[in-house]
């Protein structure tokens, strides 16, 4: 499987951020889901990657050419959902396609106007009338009719009610039934990637975390609970994140077996993504206290 965009070395800094040696691959054929709290490293990754903010230094490579030199070829095969939307609020949906429209090679306006269609959207409606939902369908609409090979979706669902969201996720699968399709989906909403990720990446305080495949990254994990007089200093070190009350306890562990080996009444279930995205920011915390 070839990889359709690959980063290496990347690093950013503004005065109290740094993206610090970003690495990553994501493979042809998958939805890669990009993940991390607020403030992790989520936008401004995608922002140094698109070219939209200086990077310090890193190598990029869309489809196995690098970004540097070759940027308008690759952005031609790419189609951008950002969370801000970067539409004129004056014009029409009309109007504002016709100022996009001509910065693509393949732009097609059949799919253009299918895709108003299939969103319900009037093309004589002004941008400034849009609701949150309907002004993130128009910017798909847009990304999604010049034929692009991969989209980049910064934040799509946030803010957006849970039949808008679950609509869109309808749209991205049916997108990727074509081959040759990726998308690389950034959220703080984990649960809507619980639904169609094949890839998980997780930046936590600009450094990633881990990439993985959906399904082992859970089945690496689960989640422990039972009476707090199963923890004792020996035991707890296994454990990623730990919540105690007056009934017992819940943890998050990655050391499955050492866990089970050493704590005979407890029940172990499996996490959810978002169990697991908070488990690491406790653990980072945890491990910065150590240090």
């Amino acid at each position: 499987m070839d990889n359709i965009l690959e980063i290496s070395g990347l690093n950013k800094k503004y005065s109290d951020f740094a993206l610090k040696n970003i690495s990553f691959c994501l493979p042809e054929g998958c939805i890669t889901g990009f993940i991390g709290i607020n403030g992790a490293g989520k936008t401004t990754t995608i922002r140094s990657i698109l070219g939209l903010t200086n990077k310090i230094s890193g190598n990029i490579k869309f489809f196995g050419t690098d970004m540097d030199g070759n940027e308008n070829e690759i952005k031609d095969r790419i189609g951008i959902v950002l969370d801000e939307g970067c539409f004129y609020d004056e014009l029409t949906l009309t109007e504002m396609k016709n100022v996009i429209a001509p910065a693509y090679k393949n732009w097609c306006e059949q799919d253009f106007i299918d895709y108003l269609e299939r969103f319900s959207l009037n093309p004589k409606q002004k941008i400034s009338t849009l609701s949150k939902g309907t002004r993130m369908k128009y910017a798909l609409a847009l990304a999604l009719s010049h034929k692009a090979e991969l989209l980049i979706m910064d934040e799509p669902t946030s803010g957006l009610d849970p039949l808008v969201r679950s609509q869109l996720l309808d749209i991205l699968k049916d997108y990727m039934s074509k081959d040759g399709k990726g998308v690389f989906f950034s959220t703080h909403i984990t649960s809507d990637l619980d639904k169609i990720a094949d890839m998980l990446i997780m930046i936590h305080n600009g450094q990633i975390v881990f990439q993985e495949e959906k399904d082992q990254l859970l089945d690496s994990y689960r989640m422990i609970k039972g009476s707090t007089e199963e923890l004792d200093e020996s035991t707890r070190k296994y454990f990623l994140s730990i919540e105690e009350n007056s009934f017992g306890f819940t943890g998050v562990t990655k050391q499955v077996s050492e866990v089970m080996a050493r704590m005979q009444d407890v029940l172990a279930e499996r996490p959810t993504l978002e169990d697991i995205m908070l488990a690491n920011v406790e653990g980072g915390k945890k491990a910065c206290y150590l240090a």
